[in-house]
């Protein structure tokens, strides 16, 4: 299959802000938040290549706030809607709310391979010590040192040319989560350097930039991951902020899936709202309960793994008073 022409991919070298156009990338704004649908090529923190060189640094410089709290951070390469609270205080409840994990959180993404229907991956993540850089991630057994528990949900949305756009539910956040997940499912983000055919294109293109071998093993120059919207519901605000399927992306995968960027999105915009659908009937009846609600995959995977450890707890009992065991001594 043809890799797309260099003038449809997105820039392997990440330029500078341009002042023009980051007033464009502004998806809402009021006196509390600043949502801004981050391009994929550009990091979050400030960098030492001076304020241009990042979403923060360009923040404060273009639009002029001094005072702005992320809310949470994306990878350099993940496009998407990044939130920053104007003040402290809001910037202190939406940090909480993330922190308990209420946040409501959709992603797009296209992935190499056909995926036939929805995926739950249950797998912890830790460091990859067999990998020559230190960033990345694995799944790890249970108890392995560094292993945090890691829950994604892949939702197939369209599935053409050997390739799948999915939705991607997380009720959790850790470190390349949607990534390594997608590693361990044989279905690699396409475009991904570090967690894509090769890992060490990672540390390649960090020293030496886009390479002849990157052209060769990688079809896009950045990995084909997308925060589509955020939904801030759960949190008391009234709010569900969104980012459409970016230019890029589109353009892509209406080279190699033959999609329509017009059917992606309202793929992607279906699948947004079954994903905050519980925090929408909340919001419809007028409550706000003082535990926030939670999207239907958290609330999902809380009640299987329940579940899972009063099965294992049964097992266990089981087997000891089989073996002579007090019911419930087994450790």
């Amino acid at each position: 299959m043809n890799a797309p022409a260099p003038e449809d991919l997105p820039p392997a070298e990440a330029p500078l802000v341009d002042a023009k156009d980051l007033r464009g990338w502004v998806c809402h704004e009021d006196a509390r938040l600043l949502a801004i649908d981050k391009p994929g090529w550009l990091v979050v923190h400030p960098s030492k290549n001076g304020p241009w060189s990042s979403l923060a640094g360009a923040v404060r410089a273009g639009l002029g706030l001094e005072t702005i709290r992320l809310i949470y951070r994306l990878d350099r390469e993940t496009s998407g809607v990044i939130v920053l609270a104007k003040d402290a205080d809001t910037g202190r409840r939406l940090q909480k709310a993330v922190a308990r994990r209420a946040l409501g959180k959709a992603y797009a993404v296209l992935l190499d391979g056909e995926l036939e229907g929805p995926v739950t991956v249950d797998q912890p993540l830790g460091p990859d010590t067999e990998a020559n850089v230190t960033v990345k991630q694995r799944v790890v057994a249970a108890g392995t040192p560094g292993a945090q528990e890691a829950h994604t949900v892949f939702h197939p949305l369209i599935v053409r040319e050997g390739c799948t756009l999915a939705g991607v539910e997380l009720t959790t956040g850790r470190k390349h989560q949607i990534r390594a997940h997608a590693e361990w499912l044989g279905r690699r983000v396409l475009g991904d350097k570090l967690y894509g055919p090769d890992p060490t294109l990672y540390r390649e293109f960090a020293e030496q930039g886009w390479t002849a071998r990157h052209s060769a093993l990688l079809p896009l120059t950045r990995q084909a991951l997308h925060c589509a919207a955020i939904d801030l519901r759960p949190a008391g605000m009234d709010h569900v902020l969104r980012a459409p399927w970016p230019r890029d992306l589109a353009r892509f995968a209406e080279l190699r899936m033959h999609l329509p960027a017009a059917e992606a999105q309202a793929a992607i915009d279906a699948f947004v709202a079954r994903v905050f659908a519980a925090n929408e009937l909340s919001r419809a009846s007028g409550e706000t309960p003082a535990v926030p609600p939670v999207e239907s995959a958290r609330a999902r995977y809380r009640r299987e793994s329940a579940e899972a450890r009063r099965g294992r707890a049964t097992t266990r009992d089981e087997a000891g008073a089989h073996e002579g065991e007090t019911p419930g001594s087994v450790q």
